[in-house]
């Protein structure tokens, strides 16, 4: 018989860190659980620790600082639903909220989870790409930001340390006539693992595309920012051709499908092509 994880549930920040510092890499986070319940039951997780964080106040809460938007850790789906504050600077994340699941789901899984896991198939991760979010890291050792683009690293790898846990997810202050999209494809409308899922954000000046950032999920070993699609269309005037040929490039040089349970890799291109392409001209429509 296998012996149970020593298991701790602290109610403070600092608790949480000073836990932290004796972590190591088999230590596991216990946030919303959405995941993590599920590797437990199957053993694909066997951690020698669980650090349940969800009652932590200092994780909880949504406002607006200085320097952007600040979701506490522990926010979940239902919370992001809830908040007009989100609604308004970040309507495609709620977007994104609303698809991750059940109401069960979503009253649990917290955006720390949704982004901790780096599941390739992620809901809210190619939103927070696609609106040039910032992770905030702390540890006993002082806190640290980077991009969310760049803390996912691998499939199912981030660069948190052992000694670290997400303290929460940063976006930038708002930006004048920014457009957003979000769609996510599967095998049904609700409660599904998404096939493919995307993201876009831009800003239409004078008639020409700039600051795009396209991000998709389900379509490599982790969640991708389009750079492709971005780079052929930076200050281009949106004519459907010039959109169908940077989206035709894009899925042929910015994602890596592969064959699995839920699709094939070939589908996945043509579905993207397909989402980024309809996507692209809903928020250009004015332009085109």
């Amino acid at each position: 018989m296998k012996s149970a994880p020593e298991y701790s549930a602290p109610r403070t920040l600092e608790e949480v860190l000073c836990q932290l510092e004796g972590a190591t890499a088999r230590s596991v986070l216990l946030a919303g659980g959405t995941d993590l319940m599920v590797e437990f039951e199957t053993g694909r997780t066997r951690p020698d620790r669980v650090i349940d964080i969800h009652r932590v106040p200092e994780l909880r809460g949504i406002e607006e600082r200085s320097d952007g938007l600040w979701i506490g850790a522990l926010s979940t789906c239902s919370d992001l639903l809830a908040s007009d504050l989100v609604r308004r600077r970040a309507a495609i994340l709620v977007a994104a909220a609303d698809e991750v699941g059940a109401e069960q789901i979503k009253n649990r899984a917290t955006i720390a989870g949704n982004l901790g896991t780096a599941s390739p198939a992620a809901d809210l991760v190619p939103v927070l790409f696609a609106l040039d979010a910032r992770v905030r890291l702390a540890s006993r050792g002082g806190r640290r930001e980077m991009a969310v683009s760049d803390f996912l690293c691998g499939y199912r790898e981030n660069r948190r340390r052992t000694d670290e846990l997400i303290e929460a997810v940063i976006l930038p202050p708002e930006v004048v006539g920014e457009r957003h999209a979000f769609r996510k494809v599967g095998t049904r409308r609700a409660q599904s693992i998404a096939k493919v899922v995307v993201a876009l954000s831009l800003r239409l000046v004078e008639g020409r595309i700039h600051d795009l950032r396209a991000a998709a999920g389900s379509v490599a070993p982790t969640t991708v920012l389009l750079s492709t699609l971005a780079r052929e269309l930076e200050g281009v005037r949106p004519k459907p051709a010039t959109l169908e040929a940077a989206a035709r490039l894009a899925v042929r040089t910015d994602v890596a499908p592969i064959d699995d349970v839920r699709s094939s890799a070939a589908y996945r291109r043509e579905v993207l092509y397909r989402v980024c392409r309809s996507m692209l001209v809903e928020l250009v429509t004015d332009a085109v």
